[in-house]
């Protein structure tokens, strides 16, 4: 199976919404699974994993309502209240949905730079390896040190790094982030996605050329056997449309055996989420 394990839906909303603002005007309608239906017709994706773009239960529900009517949906990330009391009783809840399989936290968005070392969250995050749940790190380069101390700290819990991480490609800043990067690595238990490189470069003017360091770091550090692809759509418009993204990887992957890019097209995805194979 060929995965977009990256991807999201939403009926736009201006005011919950506020994130898409005016130089993302492109972004401000609704994006619905018959169009990316369309689209992984024409590019060659079997399915995908619906990932939260909302902080809410509704958003969770939203994302479940669609995976069960629309078959390109093989798996949904939704989002939970990592820090709330009963948080136990609504994990057990959420093992009778088949496709949900793990959980994200807009840490990129907290002002804590340490968010994720609290221990609200922590006992949270401690609590997702019992009920068999992965977690989606979204974070920007600044706040690596308090994902690996997370990381390392739950060892038996499977993480996977959101977009490499975020790093400045715009600004061409690599160095500090590569470094952090390969220490992020050494946690066997993490996982991390090739996406949303489009978002942090240049969104007109962008090359392949641009993007290549970042790649060659994320190579060296995970290897295909621990990457997995996503485009993050449709956020990902802001650089092009899903065809010339998917073209990054796609040339990247060129010079890889098949079978390595049998890993990060899918196979990855589809082993860390525990996704059916079945088309």
């Amino acid at each position: 199976m060929t995965l977009d394990a990256h991807q999201h839906f939403w009926k736009f909303d201006p005011i919950r919404d506020q994130w898409i603002d005016d130089s993302m005007q492109i972004l401000q309608r609704d994006f619905l699974p018959d169009e990316l239906t369309r689209l992984y017709a024409q590019n060659n994706i079997d399915g995908c994993v619906a990932v939260q773009a909302d902080q809410s239960p509704a958003e969770t529900r939203f994302l479940l309502d669609l995976a069960a009517q629309y078959p390109i949906i093989k798996g949904v990330v939704g989002w939970v209240d990592l820090r709330a009391s009963d948080l136990e009783a609504q994990l057990e809840a959420y093992t009778t949905f088949p496709a949900l399989k793990g959980f994200r936290h807009i840490v990129q968005g907290e002002p804590d730079v340490n968010f994720m070392l609290r221990p609200d969250f922590q006992r949270g995050i401690g609590l997702l390896h019992q009920y068999g749940f992965t977690y989606d790190i979204l974070i920007f380069p600044h706040q690596m040190g308090a994902a690996l101390e997370l990381v390392r700290a739950y060892p038996q819990q499977r993480f996977v790094l959101d977009h490499l991480g975020k790093p400045y490609i715009k600004d061409g800043f690599h160095t500090g982030w590569a470094t952090m990067l390969r220490a992020l690595g050494q946690c066997d238990n993490l996982w991390c996605k090739v996406s949303g490189l489009v978002t942090e470069a240049d969104w007109h003017h962008w090359t392949d050329a641009d993007m290549a360091p970042y790649l060659d770091t994320a190579f060296e550090v995970f290897g295909p056997q621990r990457l997995m692809y996503g485009s993050d759509w449709p956020v990902s418009l802001l650089g092009g449309e899903y065809a010339r993204v998917k073209g990054i990887v796609d040339r990247y992957l060129s010079r890889l055996s098949e079978t390595e890019r049998g890993l990060v097209m899918g196979d990855v995805g589809v082993g860390f989420y525990g996704l059916k194979t079945s088309l």
